[in-house]
C-alpha cells in the first residue's frame, strides 16, 4: 500500500495534519495556539451542521452511479457517508479519518449496514480489491500538509474510470460567519491573520483546485461552487459553537483570556447583519472537484 510517510498522529491527529500547526510569534498568544479535533459533539456544533446541509448537495452535483463502492477520506463525523449512503445507493462505503473521537461519534450516531467507519489517515487509506469506484474528501483536503500526494494516493484507491472527488470551503470570501469572526479577530490582534483560513488555504478557489487535480493524473476534472445557507437564530445561536475549542476559529477563542474573549464577542455582534426577527442570515459557499482516473 503506498503511503505519504509515516506520521505519529498521537491523540488529536487532525491537529497534527496541519503544515500550519508549530507557530512562534514572540509575544503573542499565536505561540500557543493549535488547531484542536478532539470533540465530535463540538465540531457538530461548530461545523457538522453545515456540513450536513452541503454534503447531500456534494454528493448529488457528482452523479456517481448506484452500487459504487465509495471510499470517504477525512470523513470527521459522518456528514458525507450519511449523505452517500441517503442520495446516492452505494453498495458500500469506508469512511476513514485518522481522529477517533470522530469515528466514535460517527459509529454512534450512524448505522447503515453498507457503511464501515475506521480510524486511518491520508497515509493508511483502506484499500479494496479492483479499487472503488468514487473516492471522495468532503472539506478536509487543505487540511492536508501535502494536497498533491494526497490526490494521488486517492486515485491509486480508485479503479479505471472511477472518479476522485473533494469539496472545500472558500474562506477567502465563501464563507461570512468565519469572516465577520476572523475580521473582528484581527481588529483586537493583529497577529490572528495568520490563523485566518482565507489566508492559510490559498488552494480553496478553483484555479488552484483544478491545477492539482490535473496534475495529479486525472482527466475532464472540472469544478464548480455550491452554496448554502448557514442561518443562525440569534447571536448565542452563533457564538455558543466558537466556545468548543474544536476547530480553528474556536481553538482562537479558547486560546482568549476571559476579557479578551468578551471584546471579541461584542465586536462580532456590533458587526453581524441582523433580520428584523433578530436572526442572523449569511451563507456559506464551497468549492467542488472532480476527476476520472485513469490507466
Amino acid at each position: 500500500m503506498e503511503t505519504l510517510g509515516s506520521r505519529n498522529f498521537g491523540e488529536n491527529p487532525w491537529h497534527l495534519w496541519h503544515p500550519w500547526n508549530r507557530w512562534n510569534h514572540e509575544n503573542s498568544v499565536m505561540s500557543d495556539v493549535r488547531d484542536q479535533w478532539a470533540a465530535g459533539s463540538q465540531y457538530e456544533d461548530f461545523m457538522g451542521r453545515w456540513s450536513r446541509l452541503l454534503a447531500p448537495r456534494f454528493v448529488s452535483w457528482l452523479g456517481i452511479p448506484d452500487d459504487a463502492h465509495w471510499l470517504d477520506v477525512g470523513c470527521g463525523t459522518g456528514a458525507m457517508t450519511s449523505a452517500i449512503c441517503a442520495h446516492a445507493s452505494p453498495a458500500s462505503v469506508v469512511a476513514c479519518d485518522p481522529a477517533a473521537p470522530f469515528i466514535q461519534f460517527a459509529r454512534e450516531h450512524f448505522q447503515d449496514s453498507r457503511a464501515s467507519f475506521v480510524v486511518g489517515g491520508v497515509d493508511s487509506l483502506p484499500g479494496r480489491h479492483n479499487g472503488f469506484g468514487s473516492v471522495t474528501s468532503l472539506l478536509g483536503l487543505n487540511f492536508f500538509p501535502d494536497a498533491e500526494g494526497a490526490v494521488r494516493v486517492m486515485r491509486l484507491r480508485t479503479h479505471t474510470g472511477g472518479v476522485v472527488s473533494a469539496c472545500v470551503w472558500d474562506y477567502i470570501d465563501g464563507m461570512q460567519f468565519l469572516r465577520y469572526f476572523w475580521d473582528a479577530a484581527v481588529s483586537i490582534d493583529s497577529a490572528a491573520a495568520s490563523l485566518d483560513e482565507g489566508r492559510r488555504f490559498p488552494l480553496c478557489r478553483p484555479a488552484p483546485l483544478v491545477d492539482l487535480f490535473a496534475v495529479s493524473g486525472l482527466r475532464d476534472v472540472k469544478c464548480e461552487a455550491i452554496e448554502i445557507p448557514t442561518e443562525f437564530t440569534g447571536f448565542d445561536d452563533y457564538w455558543r459553537p466558537l466556545l468548543g475549542a474544536t476547530g480553528p476559529a474556536p481553538s482562537y477563542v479558547a486560546s482568549l483570556d476571559e476579557a479578551r474573549r468578551a471584546d471579541l464577542a461584542r465586536r462580532i455582534e456590533q458587526k453581524l447583519p441582523r433580520t428584523p426577527a433578530g436572526a442572523i442570515a449569511l451563507k456559506a459557499r464551497a468549492w467542488a472537484v472532480r476527476g476520472t482516473a485513469h490507466e
